[in-house]
């Protein structure tokens, strides 16, 4: 019996063969395979049919020889504990890999060796060894050596945080400012007039715009705000000095629940304290209980920042904010892929905006969740 236009045959299926029974061009069931979002999505469906049903298999090893590609992206990953890792790093890598994937890419985690701290020396070593097409980069810092060496090296990037002026504006982040005042207005809403921020490292780019997002925001509605700052500055030098070094996480908590104590037992104390963590909010959970208080609606709201799976666990439940880690790993791959086809780059970067899941830490609900749009 002779073979049907679209039956499977013997052998390899060729884009040739895809091509004619999708009734399309070769370039376009490329641009299927390699960059689906130039595609019609009436004719990608078209096209994805023909290859299911023709059991077509492109040659990613001919096609990475012909075009000198990798197909592989390399990610420098935040160091971490790997017995308390960073949860949120950890959602943004399992959506990183999710959105590499769907664009035919694979993820390739490397850092500097053990002992080092140079991330530039793994850069060189990664990209002369011509292992990967680009690079993502997070937690970018001020002046961030990184950003500056991959622009100096000509090699594509794009990076989970903004870079400076005068550097490639390669990045996707999110409103940090803007989330945080939403907060704020929340906490506003529900009759709360004075608030306290606990805000961490204020030299981290992303820690100093929440709280600036804060300030502005309470000062614009009137409202009573006060910073941990000074008091826990005091914390950790009075637990540094009584601890010795090599225990900052402790330290930290420390210093947080020493803040809160000490505002709430003051004569004008917050009635609602805006974490810039989810895990600072943990803090003030325990600082407040410590006061003889309830941590909810009834007591002292407390809000984190994050939405990461502790939040649920927690009784009450945690209010955070919640990051956009699935769109902004795919923006960052369609970033970094354009630049890889030598398209022209954006000149600016890319702002996500975040919602606020309101639970029992400040809602007046059963504080199972419910999600506040932006803005």
């Amino acid at each position: 019996m002779p073979e049907g236009p679209h039956r499977p045959r013997r052998g390899a299926t060729t884009i040739e063969e895809v091509a004619r029974a999708a009734g399309v061009s070769r370039q376009t069931v490329s641009n299927a395979l390699n960059a689906p979002r130039r595609v019609r999505p009436e004719t990608l469906e078209r096209v994805n049919a023909a290859i299911r049903e023709l059991g077509y298999q492109p040659d990613q090893s001919a096609r990475s020889l012909r075009s000198g590609a990798r197909r592989t992206i390399g990610y420098l990953a935040p160091v971490d504990d790997p017995l308390d890792p960073n949860p949120l790093m950890a959602g943004f890598l399992e959506a990183l890999v999710d959105a590499a994937g769907a664009a035919g890419q694979r993820v390739l985690l490397f850092r500097p060796g053990q002992g080092a701290a140079d991330p530039v020396a793994a850069i060189d070593e990664l990209v002369a060894a011509r292992q990967v097409d680009g690079l993502v980069l997070a937690d970018v810092l001020r002046e961030d050596v990184r950003i500056a060496h991959a622009a100096r090296l000509g090699v594509p990037f794009v990076s989970f945080g903004r870079t400076g002026p005068g550097e490639p504006q390669h990045w996707v982040d999110i409103g940090n400012e803007a989330a945080m005042a939403g907060v704020v207005r929340h906490l506003a809403a529900l009759g709360h007039r004075r608030i306290g921020y606990l805000g961490g490292a204020e030299e981290l780019p992303w820690m100093a715009a929440r709280r600036a997002g804060f300030l502005a925001e309470a000062h614009r509605l009137g409202l009573s705000a006060v910073t941990a700052d000074a008091v826990m500055a005091d914390a950790v030098t009075t637990d540094a000095a009584e601890t010795g070094p090599g225990t900052g996480s402790a330290a930290s908590g420390a210093a947080v629940a020493a803040s809160v104590r000490a505002l709430l037992g003051g004569p004008d104390r917050p009635t609602a304290f805006a974490a810039g963590s989810d895990l600072l909010a943990l803090d003030a959970y325990e600082a407040v209980r410590a006061e003889g208080l309830a941590v909810g609606p009834d007591g002292v709201a407390v809000t984190g920042f994050h939405d990461t799976p502790l939040c649920r666990h927690l009784h009450p439940a945690l209010t955070s904010v919640r990051l956009p880690l699935r769109a902004i790993a795919t923006a960052l791959v369609d970033r970094l892929l354009d630049q890889v086809r030598g398209e022209a780059a954006p000149a600016h970067g890319l702002e996500l905006p975040t919602e606020l899941v309101v639970r029992g830490s400040s809602g007046r609900s059963g504080g199972t969740g419910r999600t506040l749009p932006p803005g």
